[in-house]
């Protein structure tokens, strides 16, 4: 066989294939089986009838396409594999150029490629994070947040106002007619926390219990979404929470201390933890993005078209592929859908911009992935999306997504590798060691210890303890209080 590449731009190729019919001999062979066993012949049993009496029957063009259908794919990966420069991502375009029967088969195959990527030294990248100093009034709001898990709820007779718990009873009615499924009783509701109706925060504050209020709110679920309705809310009852005093005895009943200040100073410590792993997510994502300012990266057509696709798919798919419905959702957004496909286009291409500098930075680097960091990383996906591991792993196999789960191991292992290796300094030009996150070198880190970034720009939090936010921090120092509880 010979094969030939041409490059046609920087991210795409053809490559000319040429196969002698003595390498196609095994190709004839199974297509003669094949055919036979489809073919009935009178005196030959299925699949036993010679070859020349097949030709005779049904002629040499069924076998040749038989055999060029086979054996094309299978040369084209032959000729793939000897063209070291050839990376190919995505499927290729194939066109027969030549079937001399006895001779030879030629065909030309495009595809793009991954193009070839100049990446800075790392030593030379600096990026700036924040600093983690934890203050006074952080430590207040977690010690207040621990407090507010053994609050108490007391009846009052006064307003309502924030803060308070109110329990109400709901109704709206748009154009006179009320709504069945916007109507409640007995909610319990904290005033001023928000995310419920617009309005409702501000109808609540100086409503006592008995009393009844209607205000204009626009729907924004069901069919009558986007609708202005009249919403009718009656405060049953008002109640106030009592937090427990900050003293020894409450450190002892919340946690394993047995002073508040020893539960203070802990608060602090995680507080301290906490903000160093949003440092270093810092680190990792702004790295990512001097990487990919400081490179220029030819992007593939098709892959950013195929990009493109599935993020206008899955916005879609939401409306039942119904257009009309995305279209009305957009006009609520106050955009248009060549302003939605604008954006698309843009975030699609930052993706793959984003993809192509990991795999070439993971390329360079030697990064690979064992079978430990694969399986933790399935363990955690399915956990996420409260599957049995093997019931996952089943799932993406069948989808063909193993892959690409490997390469978000891979190139998260490139990015700590990037991290590790640039300088990462506090606004005032300090130098901060990252070391004890990061670990020393490849063999000691986990892909986990600093979660992927998603090749989106968006932060992958999977295995982020900075991103379970101050709450855990609270939440995993009452662990002794809940066991009490």
């Amino acid at each position: 066989m010979k094969s030939t590449v041409e490059h046609l731009s920087p991210t795409r190729v053809r490559i000319n294939v040429e196969v002698p019919f003595d390498e196609l001999k095994p190709d004839f062979d199974r297509a003669y089986k094949k055919i036979a066993q489809q073919v009935r012949i009178p005196g030959f049993r299925p699949g036993k009838a010679p070859a020349r009496i097949l030709e005779a029957r049904i002629g040499r063009g069924p076998v040749l396409d038989e055999v060029v259908n086979a054996a094309i794919p299978v040369k084209y990966q032959e000729a793939v594999v000897t063209s070291e420069d050839v990376k190919p991502i995505g499927r290729p375009d194939i066109e027969v150029t030549e079937i001399a029967d006895g001779e030879r088969i030629a065909f030309t195959a495009e595809v793009d490629i991954r193009p070839e990527i100049t990446l800075p030294d790392l030593d030379g990248l600096t990026v700036e994070v924040d600093e983690t100093e934890v203050t006074e009034d952080e430590v207040t709001e977690q010690l207040d947040q621990l407090r507010a898990r053994f609050g108490t709820l007391a009846g009052v007779e006064r307003p309502a106002q924030s803060g308070d718990y109110v329990q109400i009873d709901l109704s709206a009615a748009v154009d006179g007619t009320e709504i069945e499924e916007a109507t409640t009783t007995g909610f319990s509701y904290e005033v001023g926390q928000g995310g419920l109706i617009d309005g409702i925060d501000e109808a609540l504050e100086g409503m006592s219990a008995d009393e009844e209020k209607t205000f204009t709110s626009k729907l924004v679920a069901g069919e009558h979404a986007d609708k202005d309705a009249e919403i009718t809310v009656k405060v049953t009852t008002v109640k106030e929470r009592h937090l427990p005093d900050a003293d020894d005895e409450f450190a002892q009943l919340a946690s394993e201390f047995d002073t508040l200040d020893e539960l203070t100073e802990n608060l602090r410590e995680r507080l301290g933890r906490s903000k160093r792993m949003e440092q270093a997510a810092q680190a990792r994502d702004r790295l990512l993005d001097k990487l990919v300012e400081d490179t220029e990266v030819p992007l593939p057509e098709s892959v950013v078209a195929a990009e493109v696709e599935t993020r206008t798919h899955d916005a879609v798919h939401a409306f039942d592929h119904d257009e009309d419905k995305f279209g009305e959702f957009l006009s609520s957004q106050d955009k248009t859908r060549e302003q939605f496909d604008t954006e698309t286009r843009e975030e699609a291409e930052k993706a793959v911009r984003y993809r192509l500098v990991l795999d070439t930075l993971a390329d360079r680097e030697e990064i690979s992935v064992g079978d430990q960091e694969l399986t933790e990383r399935i363990v955690y996906q399915a956990q996420q999306y409260g599957m049995a591991p093997e019931q996952f792993v089943q799932q993406i196999q069948q989808a063909g997504q193993l892959g690409v789960i490997y390469q978000d191991v891979r190139r998260s292992k490139a990015l700590i590798t990037a991290v590790r290796a640039a300088t990462v300094t506090l606004p005032g030009g300090e130098a901060v060691d990252l070391s004890d996150l990061l670990g020393p070198d490849e063999d000691e880190t986990t892909v986990e210890e600093i979660p992927a970034t998603d090749v989106d720009g968006a932060d992958d939090t999977a295995d982020d303890s900075a991103d379970d936010s101050a709450d855990t921090t609270a939440d995993e120092t009452s662990g002794k209080a809940d066991a009490k509880a």
